[in-house]
């Protein structure tokens, strides 16, 4: 019998550590993705001014630009200084928009990417999808792989609390995104990647369950792991859909209803612990007590919005993803009925 396999892209360098930014030059080396520190190095308005003299000192032959919004007018302005450099690859460092701006202008300029991630906020920092602003709505861009992902936990731990607890709600929510994924299968067909599931679940439970304070170094290591096997996920399945259900359309109906609101991650964890109150999840306690230990949003009001509000982004949310079939989709709840499960909804978690 003739033996089938297939061939996953993966991060060649992944390291996740203290200290990691203070021998840049000598992981890119060693890693041989430039022996010489020759990259074009990205960086975006809040962290990079910080981080620049240490940059220069462990790659002094890189070249350093500096990046604003995560618009695709930005990333498109960055693909055309890049296009004029010959440099090993690009290195992003800093949160998901400078990372995202600088990952889909790699690709773009036909560039390896290397993603340093000084936060935890969501699983973007391995992912073969950049996340762009254009025309006021914020849009999923394919994008190649990373080619490594970095993450000092040092910067991590001196970053604000609310980011590892957004990447927390981010994590977790692939068990929705997963449910999501076998419903649309179960109804229309669906093709299912059991790969990308498995890994997908696995990032996930591996968060649900770990142990350690949310700040703790052995917290924030699984977390780091397990968003960028979520990131892999997505690479595996050729999509977003092992990590990106009901949860990630409520959040990107927010930010299109209620623009700054909060944290991406923090949205899609009352999106997921509402989702798997509609479908009635076996996972449901689990992922509420999981909140609860690690003070992430659980309810609209921990988002600052009403009952309401969020009634209605989550009645408008299938429109944000039209080719993508959900728990919402499934119900297709007129505005009444989505109303009358919020507030049932909040009655039973807000407490």
């Amino acid at each position: 019998m003739p033996l089938l396999a297939r061939t996953i892209a993966t991060p060649l360098l992944v390291e996740i550590r203290r200290g990691a930014i203070d021998d840049l030059g000598a992981t890119l080396a060693a890693s041989r993705i430039s022996p010489s520190g020759s990259v074009a190095v990205v960086t975006g308005t809040g962290i990079g001014p910080r981080l620049a003299p240490g940059i220069r000192e462990a790659l002094p032959s890189s070249d350093s630009t500096t990046v604003g919004t995560a618009t695709v007018a930005e990333a498109r302005r960055l693909e055309s200084a890049l296009r004029g450099q010959s440099v090993d690859a690009v290195l992003g460092i800093g949160g998901g928009g400078t990372l995202d701006v600088a990952k889909w202008a790699a690709t773009m300029a036909g560039l390896p990417f290397v993603a340093f991630a000084t936060n935890l906020a969501h699983d973007g920092i391995a992912s073969p999808v950049a996340v762009l602003e254009s025309e006021g709505q914020k849009r999923s861009y394919g994008a190649h792989l990373p080619i490594g992902v970095l993450v000092d936990l040092d910067l991590v731990s001196a970053g604000p609390i609310e980011h590892v607890r957004s990447g927390v709600g981010d994590t977790v929510s692939n068990l929705s995104a997963v449910s999501d994924w076998l419903l649309a299968a179960s109804v229309s067909g669906e093709h299912v990647d059991g790969l990308a599931v498995a890994m997908a679940r696995t990032a996930a439970m591996a968060v649900l369950g770990a142990p350690g304070a949310t700040s703790s170094e052995e917290f924030l290591t699984t977390l780091a792991e397990s968003l960028v096997i979520s990131g892999t996920a997505m690479s595996v399945a050729g999509s977003s859909r092992p990590c990106s259900g009901a949860c990630h359309e409520i959040s990107h109906s927010i930010d299109s209803l209620f623009p700054g609101t909060a944290l991406h991650g923090e949205q899609v964890a009352v999106g997921t612990l509402f989702a798997s109150f509609l479908r009635e999840s076996t996972d449901l306690a689990s992922i509420d007590a999981c909140f609860r230990r690690h003070g992430v949003a659980r309810v609209p009001r921990d988002l600052g919005l009403t009952n309401e509000q969020f009634a209605e982004a989550a009645r408008a949310a299938p429109a944000t993803r039209p080719d993508r079939y959900t728990i919402l989709e499934h119900l297709a709840l007129d505005l009444t009925a989505m109303r009358r499960r919020v507030n049932a909804f909040v009655e039973a978690f807000d407490s």
